[in-house]
This record gives structure tokens, C-alpha cells and sequence, in this order.
């Protein structure tokens, strides 16, 4: 019987020219697996057709918007997650989505190998295999460009000689990857750190320096999850769009940075994440409300790990998985309403609402009404600086 390669199929040159390219140099047939996670762009029937027009035997193809929503940006919301405090996870969120789906495909076609077309210097490829490892040790895994020298002109060449259906002459003078979530550019003049971005970069987001009015609005949360804009209910999903759309249009979530790879190079990233980057902050606001303190604290430093571990590719970790807990039980409380203003390239909370809130008025006011007992301060301060108090006459007398 022929083995079987699922291949993570994205419709453009690389992963078109790899169908034909892996049949030639495996001998087996190919299953192309394209999920659309909302990064736009051709119809997904015009994506499965190329893919069976450039020799698969097979094309699945996924409409995992809500998937990705739901699963995937919502709880990467719950957990603040800024990689570097600054990165909310754009392509590193997306990565385990398509795993998950191609480990399906795999075990549906009754494929042996998977195929993926990263290079060998990015995170991708990390996060693709060790996903895989983690959900079907089994499959062994396919690289063209990264261990078959399938280098761009010989994937245009390839394409030429074999006549497939794909255009191979357009080239952007970026690397480009987007989702729902945001949007990843690099390579090109970008490569020297020097270099400040052109606004041809961008996509996602307007101009922040142009004149506009802005725009105010309510964003609802229940259990850390986001379901209200201006109190019309709303999927996380529609959410995500109409953040990405309202911010995007003030400029809001442009990120330009020198990152740490998983791979161990610094590499120059521009990202745009209109939405998450609004999210985020109206997220985090409203936990500083709702959350008690020490819990707080602690979260913070669990935020920081959850984000690390999706970056550096194990979403499927016992850790992550672990932390997803935590999380997830942290954001019991986090309910109410952020009223948000996007203006100028910023996302500026200006008031905050919640029946689970732990802000009372009564004791933090310094007016008539104060029902803080200021008199308790003495005693609590000498209880709280004793430790300190006692270990420095300790050392004046060892002095």
C-alpha cells in the first residue's frame, strides 16, 4: 500500500510546488490539510481545487474561525498573554489549531509522515513537530525546505517545469504570515534594526498619526471571556472582528521588536494585533478589579509562563495544561464592563464596572462617609516591619 503524507497546505508557491516535490521524493501520496483561521484571502474551495490541480490526492479543507476564537484566542486573553510583554501570540496561537487538525487528517487518511514547510531558523517548525510528538508520536515528519534544499527559486523552477496552477511570479518583499488574531511581518529592509517601518507594512491597522475622532465604547466580560460590545452580544469570534475593526481603524496594536526565538537568534518582528491588543488591556483592567490581590500577584507570573510555553511550541505541554487550570478558575470572578476609548494608535481605559468588583467606595474614598479605621495603620506598620526592624539592630550589635 502507498503511504500517505499529510501536508499543512497554505495555497501559495511553497506548499504547492511541496505536493508534487514530496510524490517524487517519498514516493508517496499527498493529502493537502488547509484551515482557515481567519487570515483572509482566497476562497477555501478555490484552495482545495489548487491543491488537488497540483497532484494531492486528496484536500481537506477547514473553516476553523470560531475554533480558533473560542479555543485558542480566548484563553490567551484570560491569560494576558504578551510574550517578551509586548507579543500577544499571533502565530504562535494558530500553530496547535493546525496540528490538531492535521494529527486528525492523519489518522482519518491513515497517513504515515507529515509534511510542513517551514525553514530550519524560525519557531514554526518547533511548534509544528512538537505538537506532533505530542499528539501522534508516530508520524514522521516531512521538512522540504528546511532538509530537502526546496530553496524559493527552485520551488518557482519546479513549478515552471511541472506547469502547476500557481502564480510564481509575484513576490512581496516581506515574510508574512496572519490570522484572526493579528498579523506577523518580517525579512525585507526590516532585517536591519535600524530600518522604522513604511506603512506599507500594515494592513491591519490605519495610520495612528492621522486626524480622526475617536472612538469610545463597552466591551462586556463574563469569566474573563468577552461576550458584549456596547451591549449587544456577541460570539468571541464576532468580538475579535469587531475589535480588530474598530481599533484597527485608530491604529491601535502596532508592535515593532527585536524578539528571542525559540531557536536562539533575536529576530525583528512587526506585528499588528489591533483587537488583542485592546482586548488584553480592557482584560487585564478588569481583573485589577475582580481579582484579590495575592492572586493577582501569583497570576502574573503564570500569565508570563502560559505565554512562554505557547511561544516556545508546547501548547500541548502537561504544564500548559496544568496552567490552563489555574487560569481558568482565576477568571471566575473577572465579570463586568471596561469602558474603552481607541484613539491615536492607543487603547485607554476609562471606567470600569463589575458586581463582582473588590474596589470599595467607602474605604478608599478620603471624604465624609470614610469607613476606614485609620487608627488600625500603627499597629499594623510595627507588626509588618518587625522582621526588618529586628534583623538590622541584629546588625548594628554584630557591627
Amino acid at each position: 500500500m502507498t503511504e500517505r503524507v499529510v501536508l499543512a497546505y497554505s495555497g501559495g508557491l511553497d506548499t504547492s510546488v511541496a505536493i508534487g516535490w514530496i510524490a517524487e521524493e517519498t514516493g508517496a501520496e499527498v493529502v493537502a490539510v488547509a484551515i482557515d483561521c481567519g487570515q483572509g484571502g482566497e476562497d477555501l474551495d478555490v484552495v482545495r481545487q489548487r491543491a488537488l490541480d497540483c497532484g494531492a490526492v486528496e484536500a481537506v479543507v477547514a473553516d476553523a474561525k470560531d475554533e480558533f476564537a473560542g479555543q485558542y484566542c480566548v484563553p490567551a486573553l484570560q491569560a494576558n498573554a504578551l510574550y517578551m510583554d509586548r507579543y500577544p501570540l499571533v502565530s504562535a496561537l494558530s500553530r496547535p489549531l493546525i496540528v490538531k487538525h492535521l494529527a486528525e487528517a492523519a489518522r482519518y487518511h491513515n497517513a504515515t509522515m507529515v509534511s510542513h514547510g517551514c525553514t530550519g531558523k524560525g519557531n514554526d517548525q518547533v511548534r509544528f513537530e512538537a505538537g506532533l510528538a505530542a499528539l501522534f508520536p508516530e508520524l514522521k515528519v516531512v521538512a522540504p525546505v528546511r532538509d530537502s534544499g526546496m530553496t524559493r527559486d527552485k520551488a518557482i523552477a519546479f513549478a515552471e517545469e511541472k506547469g502547476l496552477p500557481i502564480d510564481v511570479s509575484k513576490k512581496s518583499p516581506y515574510s508574512i504570515d496572519q490570522n484572526l488574531f493579528g498579523r506577523a511581518v518580517e525579512t525585507g529592509f526590516l532585517e536591519d534594526i535600524w530600518n522604522g517601518p513604511i506603512e506599507d507594512v500594515y494592513a491591519y491597522t490605519d495610520n495612528p498619526a492621522e486626524q480622526r475622532e475617536p472612538d469610545e465604547l463597552v466591551i462586556t466580560f463574563t469569566a474573563g471571556i468577552p461576550t458584549a460590545i456596547d451591549g449587544k452580544e456577541l460570539s468571541p469570534l464576532q468580538v475579535i472582528e469587531e475589535m480588530n475593526r474598530r481599533a484597527g481603524a485608530q491604529g491601535v496594536g502596532r508592535i515593532d521588536m527585536v524578539e528571542d526565538r525559540l531557536v536562539g537568534i533575536k529576530s525583528r518582528e512587526v506585528y499588528e494585533a489591533p483587537g488583542a491588543v485592546a482586548l488584553i488591556a480592557a482584560h487585564q483592567e478588569l481583573e485589577s478589579v475582580t481579582v484579590e490581590r495575592e492572586l493577582a500577584r501569583f497570576k502574573r507570573g503564570v500569565d508570563q509562563r502560559w505565554g512562554e510555553l505557547v511561544y516556545d511550541g508546547l501548547w500541548f505541554s502537561p504544564l500548559k495544561e496544568a496552567l490552563d487550570g489555574f487560569i481558568a478558575q482565576a477568571n471566575q470572578q473577572v465579570t463586568g464592563d471596561i469602558r474603552m476609548v481607541l484613539h491615536g494608535g492607543r487603547a485607554v481605559v476609562t471606567g470600569r464596572r463589575s458586581d463582582s468588583s473588590l474596589y470599595d467606595y467607602d474605604l478608599a474614598t478620603y471624604d465624609t462617609g470614610d469607613t476606614y479605621d485609620q487608627s488600625m495603620a500603627r499597629g499594623f506598620i510595627d507588626v509588618w516591619s518587625m522582621p526588618a526592624k529586628i534583623a538590622n539592630l541584629r546588625d548594628r550589635r554584630q557591627g
